[in-house]
């Protein structure tokens, strides 16, 4: 059985502004298209970036359907290298992954892959490319988006707000550097940008909203490496959704959360009620180094006071509880290489293939699964698994953190437990979500029969 809520546990995931996205309109029956190809962004604002986008832009259009939808997405590839569209935490349907090369072969210049898969889960999703090896490049020169499934009976709210978090790495041109092969950066800490965007514009954001408002933050770090640490201050925030799966609404302690690359969040918060009053988002950073994303002002007429806070419904197709006891018991030991060519990162004292190596381990369907991660590195690590909703155990006894996670953070010379029923057949992969380690080789993958 799950242990009652442990307000030790502190939770990936706020951030920066309330600028919303664009959103895709809604096609005629059929497949909505998504164009992967070269364009210019003013991500700076005084001068525009050249960029790799869906439909040209950065991040891409907002994919928005309803529980229970059928996501129907013809993707085209205009650029000049093979590409992908991986749906990053839906859950099943190994065949619409868009994971190259485990689960499809990638998409050629030129060419188009018809993805359809059926949409069980409500939640806050993001499509990105996944060709091994070349992610990294494909993503940091501005491949990514946001998709959203909303439940049929929405919580109230006076502002529904989409935010992208993404850093990137330009010179003096404002144009995005190269080196995406970095062999310092896939043995350290990954990519980090010094340019922090927010919705694909330059940080800070500012936004004005009524006093009192209540608002919805859906949240992604869309970003290649940066590991997020965010403060809220002027508000009381409580996170309500992780990596696309609701909790029971809870506050952070402090205020305060780490988001990981790959991680996504739902918070909700109501403005301050007196007028000119300001609600911010801040990025900490190393020796009090820390950087607004958001100013948000109160201005307006005041709002009606709601009720508290309340959570979401939870997911009944996920299990009540995992049984430990019995589950397969796998540890993946994570250390770079001292030295030699080929891949950087071991696992379990070997240099994977990644997805084209042997599986890590088989399991039929229906079985409970604890994976251990053991970094024995200087740097965190943001390990992540598909297809799958994994429960965070406890570092202290046999329980579990009561939300379910996509990815786990494992600090550097620490280790980190999961647990997981395998729910769908196929292969699956298992990677650090800081994309140049998984380039690096820090990727393998799993078969569900």
């Amino acid at each position: 059985m799950s242990k009652p809520f442990s307000r030790r546990a502190v939770l990936s995931g706020v951030a920066a502004s309330l600028t919303a996205l664009p959103a895709q309109g809604q096609a005629p029956a059929g497949l909505r298209t998504l164009e992967a190809r070269p364009g210019k962004a003013p991500l700076s604002g005084a001068r525009e970036t050249s960029i790799l986008g869906f439909d040209g832009t950065t991040p891409g259009p907002v994919q928005r359907y309803s529980q229970g939808d059928e996501l129907a997405v013809r993707f085209l590839n205009r650029l000049d290298r093979p590409a992908t569209i991986h749906w990053h935490g839906l859950r099943g349907d190994n065949a619409m992954e868009g994971v190259a090369p485990l689960t499809q072969a990638p998409v050629a210049p030129g060419a188009s892959f018809d993805y359809r898969r059926k949409l069980a889960d409500p939640g806050l999703f993001c499509y990105r490319p996944s060709v091994y090896g070349a992610t990294p490049e494909l993503m940091g020169r501005g491949l990514k988006g946001l998709l959203v499934v909303d439940e049929p009976t929405p919580l109230q709210a006076d502002a529904d707000l989409l935010l992208v978090l993404d850093d990137w790495l330009l010179d003096d041109a404002g144009q995005v550097v190269g080196g995406f092969d970095d062999p310092a950066a896939a043995r350290g800490a990954g990519r980090i940008g010094s340019l922090l965007c927010v919705n694909g514009k330059a940080a800070p954001a500012a936004q004005s909203l009524a006093p009192g408002a209540r608002v919805r933050l859906r949240l992604a770090n869309l970003s290649n490496a940066r590991i997020m640490v965010l403060s809220v201050a002027g508000a009381q925030p409580f996170v309500i959704a992780i990596d696309s799966q609701p909790c029971e609404a809870f506050e952070p302690i402090r205020r305060s959360v780490p988001v990981a690359p790959g991680a996504r969040f739902e918070l909700m918060f109501d403005m301050p009620e007196t007028e000119g009053a300001k609600a911010s988002l801040t990025l900490r950073g190393p020796n009090g180094e820390d950087r607004d994303l958001l100013v948000a002002q109160a201005k307006g007429q005041k709002t009606p006071k709601r009720a508290p806070i309340a959570s979401l419904p939870q997911n009944p197709a996920l299990p009540p509880e995992i049984r430990l006891a019995g589950a397969r018991k796998v540890d993946l030991v994570i250390e770079p290489r001292r030295s030699g060519v080929g891949p950087i990162w071991t696992i379990n004292g070997a240099p994977t293939k990644a997805y084209e190596g042997p599986a890590l381990f088989k399991v039929a369907r229906g079985s409970a699964v604890t994976l251990g991660f053991v970094n024995r590195s200087g740097v965190a690590l943001a390990m992540h698994i598909h297809g799958q909703c994994m429960r965070l155990l406890h570092d202290l006894d046999d329980g579990w953190e009561p939300y379910w996670r996509n990815g786990v953070i494992v600090p550097p010379g620490k280790s980190k437990h999961a647990a997981f029923v395998a729910e769908s057949p196929g292969k699956w992969a298992i990677h650090d979500d800081i994309l140049e380690h998984e380039a690096g080789g820090l990727a393998t993958w799993f078969e569900v029969a």
